[in-house]
């Protein structure tokens, strides 16, 4: 594995994305795997895992959320979760081969009060086993970054969900520069960004370049970029969206290989609506992540014995100790 720094760009115009989007597929998953192999071992994946810790009853209006309290998905809302209850499900995650624990709390922001020095002590004991962590609360403040960054958190999400110009069209309560300043602050606490988006949610292919530059021009890329399919929630807003093409999503991951060299491309929800055919057309495009276990959040997801069938089937595994990558 090579560390061929010169080919990270921060630098990126639309007309270049567009036009790596676009490419014959063969050209276009032959410079991603080209790429790939540069920065990553090719036969190796990520497991991760993402628990709800604190579910339903969030003030936003994210369209294609169903843990929004401003629409009827029969989710029931629950409290935060236990410290001890949150370790138990991360040493079972471990124990099915995942090495970073997410942990997601339907927040608009991450409180200041006793659930949010509960995070930090999750944080701690999930460090304590061995494995990275990663949370994604809501917005920060540079107070809550710099706490989470003292107690080990390795990385956060805050996803952009899609480009500056279509957000408007899926969010109104919170502004796409709300979600940059917090990245910000999470850049700035020394913790490494996990940061991607979703395509089916009605936007066009514009959207897609746009999301991508504004991931590809941060500096540094972010350390983890997943790449979600919509999946649709009966008594959301996106509910009756039609279904996308695999194919667009195998384009979306390659796009983002060939942008950011160095970061981990995660391919996350969605994946149960996946042929093996195109799980693997995303892993040769350059995926190099997947997120385990029946649900993600509150949406399901495929089993870990399945993953583990696919993965065998196609001689991969997963790794045993992943060092994040640093992509400044």
């Amino acid at each position: 594995m090579s560390t061929t720094v010169d080919l990270l760009r921060y630098d990126w115009k639309l007309e270049e994305i567009e036009n790596i989007y676009n490419l014959p597929f063969p050209e276009l998953i032959y410079r991603a795997q080209d790429i790939h192999r540069a920065y990553h071992l090719n036969n190796e994946i990520q497991g991760c895992a993402l628990l709800s810790i604190k579910t339903g009853g969030c003030p936003e209006d994210c369209a294609y959320c169903p843990q929004s309290a401003k629409y009827d998905t029969n989710l029931q809302a629950e409290r935060l979760m236990s410290v001890e209850d949150t370790l138990a499900m991360a040493k079972q995650a471990k124990e099915q081969g995942a090495t970073r624990f997410c942990m997601g709390a339907a927040w608009r922001s991450a409180p200041n009060n006793s659930d949010f020095t509960r995070i930090l002590s999750m944080v701690k004991g999930v460090r304590e086993l061995g494995m990275e962590a990663c949370c994604t609360l809501g917005m920060l403040t540079e107070q809550q970054a710099q706490a989470l960054a003292e107690a080990g958190l390795t990385a956060y999400n805050h996803n952009l969900d899609t480009s500056p110009e279509f957000y408007g069209d899926i969010i109104s309560t919170r502004t796409y520069q709300d979600r940059l300043d917090t990245l910000d602050r999470v850049d700035r606490a020394g913790i490494a960004v996990c940061c991607g988006g979703i395509i089916g949610m009605g936007e066009n292919k514009q959207d897609r370049y746009n999301l991508l530059q504004q991931l590809a021009t941060r500096r540094p890329h972010p350390e983890s970029v997943p790449i979600n399919m919509l999946v649709k929630v009966e008594g959301t807003p996106l509910a009756d969206q039609p279904n996308i093409d695999s194919l667009e999503l195998v384009r979306m991951v390659a796009t983002a290989r060939i942008l950011m060299p160095a970061s981990m491309v995660r391919l996350s929800a969605g994946r149960l609506s996946l042929s093996d055919e195109a799980q693997a057309l995303c892993f040769v495009a350059g995926a190099n992540s997947i997120f385990m276990g029946e649900k993600l959040l509150t949406t399901p997801n495929p089993t870990a014995d399945r993953d583990s069938v696919l993965l065998e089937k196609l001689g991969m595994k997963l790794v045993e100790n992943h060092p994040v990558n640093a992509s400044k």
